[in-house]
């Protein structure tokens, strides 16, 4: 039996010691924690709270001094530097204990936000008379006023002036910070009975009660605080931020080993910067982000290591900075590799990447395969994989342990040590999915765009091959072949004309010229206006995997069927396997089917879910 061991300790702490130990330092912010960005009237709810002692939420903090979990760290906003360690550092309450250290333990006006988000400079008081009404909303009796502590009216004439400590007694507003600082009230306290003689009493008896009933509750006001102890392991501080935190922003892994490498001295940001301007002017693999670089840096270092290949999150948190330093480079050198075997596979730009995810374990394998990955066989079996990747929908959810099996077994099978990995396996297509694919959300969808451009596919009016138009910045897109408007008069169900059946890869200007005629109608012209002969026009169709007499007597059944045929044949070449040809029905039936039909209902908005 495995003995239970407690990670953490609850216990509550007065707000005055917690305001102390972020003066001295001893309480700081782990450097993964985002800027204070509190505003005005958050400031205040938070004061008026504290004098009606409501609770204002738990604190959680993790105590340092564990060698295993080291982070940056710096003092919170508005708190002097410090010259010692901290020894806690804020998880959760960042916010809220900021807004109290500046609007409670400083003199000056405090950096915030107005209704309107328009920063601000703003100084807090409570206003004696209606913190005492019971009638008054206690939210109220908190003023805010501007850092000159005047009031303008819209004409920017001061209307009120609290400039002096005189001026704040006369009118009965206090500043907030002299409700922690004894010997400050102690003074401010005699102003505000003498201030107005003929009132003395009168004061006196309100200043006891605002005493007992504002006062008291701030001095002796208790914050409960769960300290995570020294030995929380790495991974349990980044899951508990993320589950606790109010901010409603998650904690990235990238984001906390950068406030671990940055203790160590090393700007883990500006390191992915400098690696991210290369991946981003090669513009297929700008979509590469921090995480995804990292996770193929954990396939690489775990298997250096002789350790169970994995980029699951905490085998980040456990990459040592010398790992992360020699993988990262071969990593770079994989996305390098990447860049060129998507281009040569159809795929010209990050937006035209089927599975984003499936760069990750394809850089890892470029790396550890190095200059062999040139050779024709190896570019044959990757091509493979990765087509499989692609029309099998292996790529969906959650797939780290996908990417750790292709890294091991994709190599180990172009290096012909083993048989085909388990993503080409797996892999099946089903010849009715070229139905329901109809918006490039799907992977199948981009996959069959990038196919017809790896093929060679021409543009309809030029003749220009896709790939050099794409490289000359022509905007290229997927769009009918029989027009919307053709489809629709003839009563053509929508589900079959916007089907990747009826698309193919144009640019914007072809497509202009194509219009809403009949196929027929938008070939004469084209070809009347290019000069291009019949022969020419059925070369270029054929690239798309049209049959050109279908378009020239603008037969849609017929065109459908083949170019069904076509396409199917195209994704079997592809992923080196036999496509499952289960249309039981034919087209006719399939375009006659009431969409309740469950065989015929593909009405299925289709998502990459990214990992």
């Amino acid at each position: 039996m495995t003995e239970s061991r407690t990670i953490f300790q609850t216990n509550p702490k007065s707000l005055a010691e917690l305001l102390r130990d972020v003066r001295s330092g001893k309480i700081q912010l782990p450097d993964f924690q985002r800027s204070w960005v509190w505003d005005d009237e958050r400031i205040r709810g938070l004061l008026a709270s504290i004098s009606l002692n409501y609770p204002i939420g738990v604190l959680m903090m993790l105590q340092t001094g564990d060698e295993d979990v080291r982070f940056k760290h710096r003092p919170l906003e508005g708190a002097p530097t410090p010259t010692t360690d901290p020894e806690f550092l804020i998880l959760d309450g960042q916010q809220r204990l900021t807004a109290l250290f500046l609007s409670l333990f400083q003199d000056g006006p405090v950096k915030t936000r107005d209704a309107q988000n328009k920063p601000v400079k703003r100084r807090y008081y409570f206003d004696i008379r209606k913190a005492l009404d019971e009638d008054a909303d206690r939210e109220d009796a908190v003023v805010s006023i501007s850092a000159e502590r005047v009031v303008k009216n819209f004409r920017g004439e001061v209307v009120a002036d609290y400039s002096d400590q005189e001026k704040e007694c006369v009118a009965e507003l206090i500043p907030v910070p002299l409700l922690l600082d004894t010997n400050r009230l102690y003074e401010w306290q005699r102003l505000y009975w003498t201030c107005i003689p003929d009132k003395h009493q009168e004061r006196f008896d309100r200043w006891i009660r605002f005493s007992k009933e504002i006062v008291e509750q701030f001095q002796g006001y208790q914050v409960p605080v769960i300290t995570m102890l020294k030995g929380t392991p790495k991974e349990a501080v980044c899951q508990v931020f993320e589950k606790v935190n109010t901010g409603g922003v998650p904690l990235t892994v990238f984001e906390l080993l950068t406030a671990t490498y940055a203790a160590e001295g090393f700007e883990l940001r500006k390191d992915w910067d400098e690696r991210y301007a290369k991946f981003k002017a090669r513009n297929v693999t700008r979509a590469v982000g921090n995480t995804d670089f990292l996770m193929t840096v954990s396939l690489l270092a775990t298997k250096s290591a002789g350790r169970a290949v994995s980029c699951r999150r905490r085998d980040i948190l456990d990459l040592s900075l010398e790992e992360y330093r020699r993988a990262a480079a071969e990593a770079e050198a994989g996305y390098e590799r990447a860049a060129r075997f998507l281009i040569n596979q159809g795929i010209l730009s990050a937006h035209d990447i089927p599975y984003k995810t499936q760069l990750i374990p394809l850089a890892a394998i470029l790396a550890t395969l190095g200059d062999s990955w040139e050779s024709d066989s190896a570019r044959q079996k990757l091509a493979r994989w990765f087509w499989c990747g692609v029309f099998g929908e292996m790529y969906g959810g959650s797939v780290e342990a996908r990417f750790a099996k292709d890294l091991v077994e994709v190599v180990a099978w172009i290096r012909g040590e083993a048989n085909s990995p388990s993503t080409v396996q797996e892999a099946q297509f089903f010849e009715s999915r070229l139905l329901r694919l109809r918006t490039r959300n799907s992977a199948p969808y981009k996959g069959i765009y990038n196919l017809l451009i790896k093929e060679g596919g021409l543009d309809f009016r030029t003749g220009e091959p896709i790939r050099d138009g794409t490289y000359f910045n022509e905007r290229y897109d997927v769009h009918h072949i029989f027009p919307e408007d053709w489809c629709r008069s003839r009563g053509i169900e929508p589900r079959v004309y916007n089907s990747i059946l009826n698309k193919t890869v144009v640019s914007a200007r072809t497509n202009r010229s194509i219009g809403g005629k009949a196929p027929s109608d938008y070939l004469e012209r084209i070809q009347r206006a290019q000069g291009m002969s019949d022969e020419r026009m059925d070369e270029i169709l054929r690239t798309h995997l049209i049959e050109p007499e279908c378009l020239r007597s603008d037969d849609f059944d017929r065109f459908l069927e083949l170019r069904r045929q076509a396409l199917a044949s195209r994704v079997e070449a592809a992923i080196g396997k036999q496509v499952q040809r289960d249309l039981a029905r034919s087209l006719e039936a399939y375009r006659a089917a009431d969409d309740s039909d469950a065989e015929w209902d593909y009405d299925v908005v289709e998502e990459d879910v990214v990992a």
